[in-house]
């Protein structure tokens, strides 16, 4: 069975306000767990064309709380995937009602040092529109290239993240896997 198909997308004013929604439904449940909640992703980024799937990643207060994490969400209908091999960041699934590739839910150790390069590599988005644009192309040529190979495409932009993280001063850079 082949998988969906890569689509970038131009940039939806409407994506941080998605962003928003999904954060209120998540902030309360996980509640004094969380020590932050962050909107990562190329959805993050003003202007810049990207899947339009939003990725959240909740950095907890102690790695003693990811259980009680899993469980608070486990009411809202996410279901805890795993770490897919990124160990201290776990994934879970979209609940009932939302589109597969609605957003996507990381929950991040306080010492997992990916969710701290995701911050920077958005930040340095926003503040070096050069970047995001060369970003954005990167993007779309890779999509056209890689087809239906999700990994592929995101495995294909390691090379232009880990640089860019490197301009941020976070070298050597954590490299992520992508969703099966």
């Amino acid at each position: 069975m082949a998988s969906e198909p890569v689509v970038i997308c131009d940039y939806d004013p409407d994506w941080p306000a998605r962003y928003e929604r999904l954060r209120a439904l998540i902030a309360p449940a996980l509640g004094e767990l969380a020590a932050a909640i962050d909107h990562v992703g190329s959805t993050a980024v003003s202007g810049l064309a990207a899947k339009p799937t939003i990725d959240l990643a909740v950095r907890l207060r102690s790695a003693a709380d990811l259980p009680a994490a899993i469980d608070r969400l486990a009411r809202l209908g996410y279901e805890h995937e795993g770490d897919f091999g990124v160990a201290g960041r776990e994934a879970f699934a979209t609940p009932p009602g939302h589109s597969t590739h609605d957003h996507h839910l990381y929950v991040c150790l306080p010492d997992w040092r990916g969710y701290d390069d995701q911050i920077a590599f958005r930040d340095h988005l926003r503040a070096h529109r050069r970047t995001m644009l060369a970003y954005a192309r990167l993007k779309r040529a890779l999509a056209l290239e890689h087809g239906t190979n999700r990994a592929a495409y995101t495995n294909a932009k390691a090379d232009f993240v880990a640089n860019v993280l490197r301009k941020a001063g976070r070298a050597p850079p954590v490299r992520l896997r992508g969703r099966p």
